[in-house]
């Protein structure tokens, strides 16, 4: 297990999305070891649960970022715990199916288009005149390895990763000049749940077992591992303090040397 970053970040508002769970929630919790103010969201009514009784420090909310009235009410709930903005991190995101392209439905696809890219563009769009009237801030979108590689039999996900590069880019240009800072990060094969789903759904389109898969993902690496959620949520962090402040534009890949998906 990866050591969370120390950093002093006494005071920064942040606002994190899906961050009851998974990589959301170790971020959610760095900030908060850090001395930032953190409100959340997510869709999880369990996770949202246990982060209410587990981050006492930290604002809740229940939010499905792919609705732009849900994302309304998300930014007035954070502003009342928050008081004003400093980061974004646009965490929010959904795998989708792992299938041929042609097996896959209209909904799959859009509903993949919707949380994954639609769901941040409604974020940041409230997010901009928060951070201006700080006097700047950042913000960080969580891409994908998926976003730098093609990902056969993913492509609903693939996709929407590749668009949150190019919408990152186009943000940090345009909001470079206003003091705003936006990066992207592209994990590769994160410990959790999320990527023992994914293994297993290949496996099997694949015909192969789960653990020729697994192999085969951590072969495809040059350090020959998986990362850590701590991992992604340390570079998140660093984005976001001092140590980052002329970082911009950038889709970071943190992925244990990763050299291909398939």
């Amino acid at each position: 297990m990866s050591e969370r970053l120390k950093v002093d970040l006494t005071g920064l508002r942040v606002l994190v999305t899906a961050g009851a769970s998974g990589i959301g929630r170790v971020t959610v919790e760095s900030f908060l070891a850090n001395g930032a103010k953190v409100h959340l969201c997510d869709v999880d009514e369990t996770a949202l649960a246990a982060a209410r009784a587990e981050l006492p420090g930290a604002g809740v909310s229940r939010c499905d970022v792919s609705l732009s009235a849900e994302v309304d009410g998300l930014f007035e709930a954070a502003m009342a715990t928050l008081g004003g903005l400093d980061v974004l991190v646009n965490n929010a995101g959904v795998a989708g199916p792992t299938l041929p392209v042609e097996e896959i439905g209209d909904e799959d696809w859009r509903r993949v288009q919707a949380v994954n890219v639609d769901g941040q563009f409604f974020c940041v769009r409230r997010a901009v005149p928060l951070l201006r009237a700080a006097g700047g801030g950042s913000i960080v979108n969580l891409s994908s390895a998926a976003g730098r590689f093609g990902f056969p039999l993913r492509t609903p996900y693939s996709a929407s990763k590749w668009a949150v590069v190019g919408f990152t880019r186009t943000l940090a240009m345009e909001l470079g000049p206003q003091n705003i800072r936006v990066n992207a990060i592209c994990p590769g094969a994160v410990e959790g749940e999320r990527i023992e789903r994914v293994i297993a759904a290949k496996a099997a389109q694949r015909g192969i077992t789960e653990e020729q898969m697994r192999a085969e993902v951590v072969a495809d690496t040059s350090l020959r591992s998986f990362v850590s959620q701590q991992d992604i949520a340390n570079q998140i962090l660093y984005l976001c303090s001092p140590l980052g402040a002329t970082i911009s534009g950038q889709a970071i890949a943190v992925d244990a040397g990763l050299e291909v998906l398939r």
